[in-house]
């Protein structure tokens, strides 16, 4: 059989590597009370917490207050902020008395817009609101700068408590949110009878395992994932689709796009004008792209070196057979473009000089300064999560999606609340709220081992992370690599993006930083109101620059930065030919885009 043939058998066997604990025989009789038990027990007490350590967030509470009752100055100085802050709110309240509209005494953070209307500007909700953000920056300065705390658990405990605190907000009290009362005036209550409703309906889907309310508008293969297509080529994870050419001459090199699997691929084929395959289609790109097979129980020993072989790996055998082109030109996607770096770094080791270029998109492959995503994943976090996928085989996707509604509560939690409860208005469902609600699964050995060996331990940026049992690094990577990054993303903050130019020896490297979160500021499409970006190329031996500087520096540009990112492509190609055909002799095409896996619950 050869390694081709391999790779394309559903039978596919793990790949042996080290042990691991799924791996581990049964436990005898008296290890399984005391260990597995414990296990069981967690695995359960995690559906509840949505994921979150109680024992973590324990200790870090209690590393705090240990510290600060230590700290008698820090007391003294927090009594005074006390002090002065209601000293400042009893004055604005005398200014209001005098003048209705004077101005407040503490403005909110940038982002925060829970109190932006013009009711919240009239008495008593002004006072009110104030008092609040007071008392926000109170604790603010409760949790931080406490002397001995590790920087690390600091930041934990400020996060939970600005959560905590954020439950709180007046916004969520139906009584003190003056856009509420007026609504309950206005419709003598039936904003809070249609919000009632609206939770019930929500809480039987949730409870279900049904989409959200107006999901079933929006269906794969009718007005999501449309881009015309074949899947020329399957295996027990992936299905890679090539997409039909719409010009005359194609650039000489394909595209081969590695999404991420914590989420449905279609996210970069979300809709007719929004899709980024269709608009590299158009613009003559050859465009191929993985779609991950949506795992569960069976799959749970599958490892990271699983994906990697079985995903990008198996897929560029297939394209470049299928055009007869020696070099693809690699895009990845967030988690999909960790494993792309995971997978040129090995090729750059091994000698395999398929690559023309590496794009990644919101990647990370220094995760020293991952955000507030690092807050979830320490050794306590993690082995608590390791529990409930050990007891199921997998980390669900509505398991995975509560730790990155925290990480916007303002915006994904509470405004909701607000907006579809409180008011008894139903938000609008649009293509990537659908596609967001598309939920997909996650191994239990390969999850825990990004967890440990990226997260954790950073073994990708120390040069410790193994392929085939042997270490990789990114510096050996030296094709032209185009790196984008997002000024709002919570997943992969554009600093920690931006940490590509320290860990790679290539001739060049081009960072682009556009506007928007991680999915909004990659769906992009040209015309799409607001966007703007920052695109800039470091040359080898020229002096780093750091993010901040980079930043203050780099031009701005109006407009989507994918007509850059194409003009880039375009540089780094060999010219132009005619369209290869759709799959080949050995890879026959075998299905409609957008295929089979996508469509798997």
């Amino acid at each position: 059989m050869t390694e081709h043939d391999r790779l394309a058998s559903d039978a596919v066997p793990p790949t042996p590597c080290a042990p691991f604990p799924s791996e581990e025989a049964r436990p005898s009789p008296g290890f399984y009370p005391s260990h597995a038990l414990d296990r069981a027990f967690k695995a359960n007490l995690a559906r509840l917490t949505a994921g979150i350590s109680p024992a973590g967030l324990a200790s870090v509470y209690f590393e705090w207050l240990a510290h600060l009752a230590l700290s008698p100055g820090k007391q003294v100085e927090l009594g005074e902020k006390a002090l002065r802050k209601s000293l400042r709110l009893s004055q604005y309240a005398q200014r209001l008395a005098r003048d209705p509209a004077a101005p407040p005494c503490i403005d909110p953070m940038a982002h925060d817009r829970r109190f932006a209307g013009e009711a919240w500007q009239q008495w008593p909700y002004n006072v009110i609101h104030q008092s609040f953000l007071l008392t926000q920056q109170w604790w603010h300065n409760a949790t931080t700068e406490v002397e001995g705390l590790p920087p690390q658990r600091e930041r934990v405990v400020n996060f939970v408590t600005r959560q905590l605190l954020d439950r709180c907000s007046p916004s969520n009290v139906p009584w003190l949110n003056p856009e509420v009362v007026a609504a309950t005036l206005r419709t003598g209550g039936r904003n809070l009878v249609d919000g009632w409703q609206n939770f019930v309906v929500d809480w039987e889907r949730a409870v279900s395992g049904k989409p959200p309310v107006g999901v079933e508008r929006f269906r794969v293969g009718e007005n999501l994932a449309v881009t015309p297509g074949k899947v020329v080529y399957r295996n027990r994870l992936i299905e890679l689709i090539q997409y039909a050419p719409t010009t005359e001459r194609v650039h000489a090199e394909p595209m081969l796009i590695v999404p991420a699997w914590i989420m449905k691929y279609y996210v970069l084929d979300l809709a007719l004008g929004k899709s980024l395959v269709e608009y590299l289609v158009a613009q003559g790109h050859t465009v191929f792209m993985i779609s991950w097979r949506n795992p569960g129980s069976d799959e749970r020993d599958l490892s990271m070196e699983d994906y990697r072989r079985l995903g990008p790996m198996a897929a560029l055998d297939a394209v470049t057979e299928i055009t007869g082109q020696p070099r693809v030109h690699g895009v990845g996607y967030c988690l999909g473009g960790t494993l792309l770096s995971i997978a040129a770094a090995g090729m750059a080791r091994d000698g395999d000089e398929r690559l023309a270029s590496l794009t990644t998109l919101a990647t990370q492959v220094d995760f020293t300064e991952a955000g507030e995503l690092m807050l979830f994943i320490g050794e306590s976090e993690v082995a608590y999560l390791e529990n409930m996928m050990w007891d199921q085989g997998y980390l669900d996707g509505y398991q995975m999606a509560g730790a990155f509604q925290i990480l916007r509560s303002n915006d994904l939690i509470w405004s909701r609340l607000v907006h579809d409860y409180l008011l008894g208005e139903r938000q609008p469902m649009n293509e990537l709220m659908a596609w967001n609600a598309d939920i997909t699964r996650m191994p239990y050995r390969m999850h825990s081992e990004y967890l440990r060996r990226l997260f954790l331990d950073n073994d990708l940026a120390s040069g410790r992370y193994q392929v085939s049992h042997r270490p990789v690094a990114i510096q050996n990577v030296r094709v032209p690599i185009l790196a984008v990054a997002t000024t709002e993303d919570h997943v992969a903050p554009w600093q920690s993006v931006y940490k590509i130019h320290l860990l790679t020896d290539t001739d060049e490297v081009t960072f682009l930083l556009t506007n928007g979160g991680h999915n909004a500021g990659i769906v992009s499409e040209p015309g799409h109101p607001r966007r703007r970006f920052q695109m800039r190329t470091q040359r080898h031996g020229e002096p780093y620059v750091d993010p901040l500087s980079w930043q203050e520096t780099t031009p701005e540009q109006q407009g989507s930065w994918w007509p850059a990112w194409q003009q880039w492509l375009v540089a780094h190609s060999s010219g132009t030919l005619a369209p290869p055909g759709l799959g080949s002799q050995r890879h026959p095409p075998l299905d409609e885009a957008p295929g089979r896996y996508v469509r798997q619950p």
